[in-house]
């Protein structure tokens, strides 16, 4: 069951509709964002209406705005002229036709086709005590009243505009391929042979709120001890704006007391599962789009082509092992060395069933 989400103007002159908020990133292409306005001439004093389709990055409250900065910055934007229309007869998606049939005569339709290196929603959390929207990624659809569609001499007021946020959303591919596998041998002094360490992943992709599990092999050919292992889930929030800024947050780590002796050997899977409910003090953690007050998750792994340079917010997840060995010798166990290796992980939401039938209950968005 899908609704229709409208938005008036303050005015009553216009009025947005959209048959969905939430557009799909294909990788190599992405669902075309249409809706439709609804106009009364009458009160356009002969001024023409657009809809705009815009992808910003949003740096922090609107207090900024009063003291003269720039609270977001548009990565990506397009309009069209809705009124008076200028195309022909051009063929009409279902939706279209519905939300056509739902409007009236007064509706005008509109498209917007994203291009595929645009980022998806993503929301980067805002700390405990942190005050307005949060810092991240956001798309905006917006209908508005003016004499051009981009001018910089004209004002709009806010009560010849409409606007509605929607979402860029990525889901899991359906091929889930076997998962990463690394290992290392690490020598150390006064030791001939190595500590030889293996992890892998049972599958490529897992869906959040799922339990990862992580097969760990160690052969430890020294005279040293390893005294636990550690397995952690770190997130890379790599923003690349005016540069290019890599935060890492651990979002899931836990400390196993496994012993290997000297000569000793251990195979073992230890399981763990990343979970936003866990991570809600990190201010910086990067989650997934929201609308309004709903709840979300960690950000999904971006996927792309690789052939195209995103902007915006690129989300990745590494999962981490790593061997605590003691130093031995007249020290004993106050001193310790690691044994690390990384595996990259994907972490998204599956895909959903596709709904078959569309009914038009307006609300307001």
């Amino acid at each position: 069951m899908s609704k229709v989400f409208k938005k008036t103007s303050g005015n009553g002159h216009i009025a947005l509709y959209l048959g969905k908020r939430d557009f799909v990133d294909h990788i190599d292409s992405v669902d075309v964002v249409e809706g439709v306005v609804k106009v009364d001439p009458s009160g356009l004093n002969g001024r023409k209406v657009f809809a705009y389709l815009a992808c910003a990055f949003r740096y922090g409250s609107e207090d900024l705005d009063v003291i003269g900065l720039s609270f977001r910055r548009d990565i990506w934007i397009e309009r069209v002229q809705v009124y008076p229309p200028k195309d022909g007869n051009s063929t009409k998606s279902p939706m279209l036709e519905s939300l056509l049939k739902k409007v009236g005569d007064q509706g005008h339709p509109f498209s917007f086709q994203m291009p595929t290196n645009l980022p998806c929603s993503v929301a980067l959390q805002p700390g405990p005590n942190d005050a307005g929207k949060a810092c991240g990624v956001d798309f905006e659809v917006k209908a508005y009243i003016a004499n051009e569609p981009d001018s910089a001499d004209e004002v709009i007021e806010k009560k010849d505009t409409c606007r509605l946020v929607i979402r860029k959303i990525q889901f899991a591919p359906a091929n889930n391929k076997a998962g990463p596998k690394a290992d290392i041998s690490k020598q150390f002094m006064m030791s001939d042979k190595p500590v030889h360490l293996e992890a892998s992943l049972e599958k490529e992709i897992y869906y959040h709120g799922d339990p990862i599990t992580v097969k760990v092999k160690v052969n430890n050919e020294t005279s040293k001890v390893v005294k636990k292992i550690k397995v952690s889930v770190d997130q890379f929030t790599n923003v690349a704006l005016y540069c290019s800024d890599t935060y890492v947050k651990t979002v899931c780590g836990e400390e196993f007391g496994e012993t290997i002796n000297a000569n000793g050997k251990l195979e073992k899977s230890f399981s763990l599962t990343p979970l936003l409910s866990n991570n809600k003090e990190k201010r910086g953690l990067a989650v997934d789009g929201r609308l309004k007050d709903e709840d979300t998750h960690l950000a999904s792994t971006t996927l792309s082509q690789g052939d195209k340079e995103m902007q915006g917010i690129i989300v990745s997840y590494k999962v981490k092992v790593n061997l605590m060995v003691s130093s031995g010798g007249l020290l004993g166990g106050l001193t310790s060395s690691d044994v690390t290796v990384e595996l990259p992980l994907t972490l998204m939401s599956p895909k959903p069933a596709e709904v078959s039938d569309i009914t038009l209950d307006a609300t307001e968005g």
